[in-house]
């Protein structure tokens, strides 16, 4: 028997805004007198907005400055700018193998599904033209809890009618390794720094269908390193 899903994480995994992000969150901080580097914002990855927020006014010792309503304001801020740099991105932003990727699932009749924590999740799909090739994307608008915890994934399986020991998560963030294993799903991490996948790549370049399966023949807690 093989895998009757996929669910992918969006950015660092189908696309890279990572530094769209990193520029939008280092000009609100920096609007507040905080300063934070790439060292800094890589804490960011894989977590929520408001999570996000609460680290960087952590960092700049500020935490008890902001009331609720102040940091709605500022991660409204930090979306405002995201979006507006969001505009350039098209199918050339696709990160390698993607496509094809998505492509061959379709082919196979196995369900792919979207399980991101970013509120401009669909309007990052239709920017690269793949709204279409997804099943089912989860409304982060809705979840309670964020990664680590393994609701989104949990969400993603049922909204695909699968079990989540049917189906296969694909994360860039070690948050989002931790929510695929707890969810009981099969992990897949994109970056070698990641601990606890059970398939471990360099590069979105290296991802198939044929890849996936050998994965999937394999016992459920070997963790594999392809480089």
């Amino acid at each position: 028997m093989t895998f009757a899903a996929v669910i992918f994480d969006l950015d660092g995994v189908i696309t890279d805004t990572a530094h769209l992000h990193f520029q939008a969150w280092q000009a609100t901080a920096a609007g507040i007198g905080i300063a934070i580097d790439a060292a800094f914002n890589a804490q960011l990855k894989g977590i929520s907005r408001m999570d996000s927020l609460e680290r960087i006014l952590q960092h700049g010792g500020k935490a008890a400055r902001y009331d609720a309503d102040a940091r709605a304001r500022l991660a409204a801020q930090k979306n405002a700018r995201y979006v507006e740099l969001l505009a350039g991105l098209d199918r050339r932003a696709i990160l390698p193998g993607i496509s094809e990727l998505l492509e061959a699932l379709a082919q196979r009749g196995i369900a792919i599904g979207l399980a991101s924590v970013s509120l401009n999740a669909p309007a990052i799909l239709a920017a690269l033209g793949l709204t279409s090739r997804f099943n089912y994307c989860v409304d982060a608008s809705r979840l309670r809890r964020t990664k680590p915890d393994p609701e989104i994934f949990l969400t993603a399986c049922a909204g695909l009618q699968v079990a989540p020991a049917q189906a296969i998560g694909i994360e860039d963030a070690q948050a989002g390794i931790d929510a695929i294993n707890a969810s009981g799903m099969r992990s897949v991490g994109i970056g070698s720094d990641l601990q606890g996948a059970g398939l471990v790549l360099d590069s979105t370049a290296q991802l198939n269908v044929p890849l996936l399966q050998a994965f999937w023949s394999t016992q459920p807690r070997a963790v594999a390193q392809v480089n």
